[in-house]
């Protein structure tokens, strides 16, 4: 796993996006929607993700209502999208 603080220049940011599931750019930070069957599977999503996100130690702006859940990933101390967001939105693409 890279934990590069370089960011991705925009080129770099849609290769990878490429090879993501439903993962899209907007305002510069890397963002993904999910939707479950009720509110239930979306916090069980949410408690999974959390997991994640702090054996990354990388934490994402988490929007939920219901069953829907939007995740929003930037590197802050980089100042842009780094390789440390693809890595986290790759693992939780396996979710």
């Amino acid at each position: 796993m890279v934990n590069k603080m370089n960011v991705l220049s925009k080129s770099e940011i849609d290769r990878f996006l490429s090879q993501l599931d439903n993962w899209r750019l907007e305002n510069g930070v890397i963002i993904k929607d999910w939707v479950f069957q009720d509110f239930s599977e979306a916090m069980d999503f949410i408690n999974m993700m959390a997991v994640i996100a702090e054996k990354h130690n990388h934490h994402p702006q988490l929007f939920n209502v219901y069953n829907r859940v939007t995740l929003y990933f930037t590197t802050h101390d980089a100042g842009g999208i780094t390789e440390k967001d693809i890595n986290i939105a790759k693992e939780l693409d396996k979710i």
